[in-house]
């Protein structure tokens, strides 16, 4: 068997906002939780799971997601409707744009514990 990519721990002030952050905006299926987990399935069964270790240890990390047009389409409408600052680069450079690098849309955006997330219609390679 090829190695696979299974899950990841995502550090959150408050894992319950954060989980239904993303939740909502991606449109991801609740798994079941345990212990110190709120947990997410993304459809390739990559599970992500948000926990809550001391504010002062979280490090801003970057998640990048790779949607559809459509998907795309309603989550940036989310973030618009929400009034989330949001930028087309990763430099923040560029505030309330996206981005059609790589042969697609992207934006970058934070999430409610400060991590860096990208949408991106296309694969970079």
């Amino acid at each position: 068997m090829p190695a696979s990519f299974n899950h990841t721990i995502i550090a959150a002030r408050d894992r319950g906002e954060s989980a239904t952050f993303l939740r909502e905006l991606l449109e991801l299926a609740d798994a079941p939780s345990w212990g110190l987990f709120t947990n997410l399935l993304m459809p390739d069964g990559v599970l992500l799971q948000f926990a809550e270790p001391p504010v002062e240890l979280i490090q801003p990390q970057h998640y990048a997601f790779l949607v559809d047009e459509e998907l795309f389409d309603r989550a940036y409408a989310r973030l618009v409707a929400a009034g989330r600052e949001h930028w087309a680069d990763p430099q923040r450079t560029r505030p309330g744009e996206t981005n059609t690098e790589h042969g697609g849309r992207g934006v970058y955006f934070l999430d409610p514990a400060g991590h860096y997330l990208e949408l991106t219609t296309k694969p970079y390679v």
